[in-house]
């Protein structure tokens, strides 16, 4: 008989080792803890730190703006406005010219001699048109320079009180009671500005009689289309209507008047101007950044999805075995490429090519064709398209690939076709994956810097989008090639620099509300049941 007397009784367990008295599975856990705060942390140093060097901003603008106005720019910038607006108009003359010369050197046959000989009478209408404006052209020259000379005073005076601060601080006396600091009497200064109003009522006088007669006129010039003429007819008429209007603010102007911190703020969400180091006046507006790259964006993912989402079809439910070992790597290989190479790429052979087809024949009927540029929104566009075709490819074919063989084998059961389920049934139950790919695309792409910076024109202004489609083959800029181009040109701490940062908040709040719906997306369609 066996001798139990020495049994246990109780199971044996393997002993645990212990570190810094934690077991290993709690050393496990802490590992994979702390990467977790780590993420959390790395995130939250980022917005921390955005926010701190890009909150301040806002202040800083307001303070511009405010001197803007102090200095009687902002009261000229009316007077401007009026100028820049018949300069728009005697472009659409131009433009007329340009057209009917084409017409008539081309379809009518005539030399270019032949054909200007045409157009003189048109041109000595054009030129009466242009000199009407040179009076109140020479008025606004002299106040600007008026008025930007008080802004520099202003200016100079600031820098010499923060030196002045900045000796008192080092402890140098002496030093800081010669620096000579002025304040700056804006209602003295402003005196010859406001003194001018009488002169610009009689120029404008002057200006609405002669553009009226030009108007009457318009319809009775030889040798341009009579509709073309009419309609500037009308829009000389609605410009001289304005002319009021211009006067009432003019009159009603007060450079006393506070500008507010919300005018700062929307000054630079919907500011169409991104101007720096200017003689008349900095500004920071983030629209057109934010419609390039918009623009940028859409043209890419209407070349990304087709594209990706297409090949994740194929490759998951058509491509056979030997397709899939061969496409998936070539696709994938796709996003190994760095970004500064594909940037040269569309510069050398990209953007060259899509002008060269842009001239085709064949081609003329798409609007803004041909290409004038070669770098633009479609170059960009297109490249950027190339590079979220792998991301969505790949989150896509992961969706597809979750959907459930029996959902296939049941539609093959009922007598659909292999087109049929893939339409039917594949494609919708896969599509809340589908959806999250295309999001995580957009926000692949809107966050890529070189290629737009080299690729897209880099021209800070919101497209002419009367012209239609042509608006997406014009040069833009975006918000990461402006913070690309100009970071390491500012100076720390200057309104500049804090410019800049904004924009970065303002891209990183974009690309996280894009991540977080197409994770939100993803996470619904991982729970659905199936």
């Amino acid at each position: 008989m066996a001798d139990t007397s020495k049994a246990p009784s109780f199971p044996i367990t393997k002993r645990r080792l212990r570190f810094f008295g934690l077991t290993s599975d709690e050393l496990v856990q802490l590992f994979f803890r702390g990467n977790a705060m780590v993420s959390v942390l790395v995130l939250a140093l980022i917005t921390l730190f955005l926010f701190r060097e890009g909150l301040e901003f806002f202040g800083q603008n307001q303070q511009n703006l405010q001197v803007y106005r102090r200095a009687g720019l902002d009261y000229v910038d009316h007077m401007r406005w009026q100028e820049q607006d018949h300069t728009a108009l005697n472009r659409y003359l131009l433009d007329v010219r340009m057209k009917v010369m084409a017409d008539l050197t081309g379809r009518g046959g005539l030399s270019v001699e032949a054909a200007n000989q045409r157009l003189e009478a048109f041109d000595q209408y054009s030129i009466r048109f242009d000199d009407a404006i040179a009076p109140l052209r020479g008025l606004v020259s002299e106040l600007s320079e008026t008025a930007s000379a008080i802004k520099t005073k202003y200016y100079i005076n600031e820098d010499k009180r923060t030196e002045r601060r900045q000796l008192l601080a080092a402890g140098r006396a002496d030093e800081a009671a010669r620096v000579e600091v002025i304040q700056v009497d804006f209602a003295r200064e402003l005196e010859p500005i406001l003194a001018s109003r009488d002169a610009y009522l009689a120029i404008n006088r002057d200006l609405a009689r002669e553009l009226q007669e030009l108007a009457s006129a318009a319809r009775a010039v030889p040798g341009v289309p009579v509709e073309r003429m009419d309609r500037f007819g009308t829009l000389v008429v609605q410009y001289v209507g304005g002319f009021p209007q211009i006067e009432q603010r003019l009159a009603t102007w007060d450079y006393r008047e506070d500008v507010s911190l919300l005018r700062s703020f929307s000054a630079f969400i919907f500011g169409r101007q991104w101007l720096t180091a200017s003689f008349w006046q900095d500004w920071y507006g983030v629209l057109p950044l934010f419609v390039g790259s918009l623009m940028v964006s859409m043209i890419a993912l209407t070349l990304a999805v087709p594209l990706g989402v297409g090949a994740a079809i194929y490759v998951n439910q058509i491509a056979s075995p030997t397709e899939q070992r061969l496409i998936k790597p070539c696709i994938e290989f796709i996003a190994a490429f760095p970004s500064v190479v594909l940037g040269f790429f569309g510069i050398a052979v990209l953007g060259e090519f899509l002008r060269s087809i842009s001239g085709a024949a064949w081609l003329d009927w798409v609007p803004g064709f041909p290409l004038a540029e070669r770098l633009n929104a479609l170059t960009a566009g297109c490249l950027l398209g190339l590079i979220a075709v792998p991301t969505i490819f790949t989150l896509a074919e992961d969706a597809l690939q979750n959907v459930p063989r029996s959902f296939k084998e049941a539609s093959f059961a009922l007598g659909a076709t292999r087109l049929q389920t893939i339409v039917r049934v594949i494609i919708p139950t896969a599509l809340s994956g589908i959806i999250s790919a295309v999001l995580l695309g957009l926000g692949r792409v809107i966050g890529e810097t070189m290629v737009v910076l080299l690729c897209a024109g880099n021209r800070i202004e919101i497209p002419d989008f009367t012209a239609g489609i042509a608006a997406f083959f014009q040069p833009v800029h975006t918000m990461t090639g402006i913070i690309a181009q100009e970071m390491g040109e500012v100076v720390r701490g200057e309104i500049h620099y804090r410019a800049l940062f904004v924009v970065g908040i303002v891209l990183f709040f974009l690309s996280l509300t894009i991540n977080f719906t197409a994770q939100k997306i993803l996470r619904r369609y991982r729970q659905q049941p199936l």
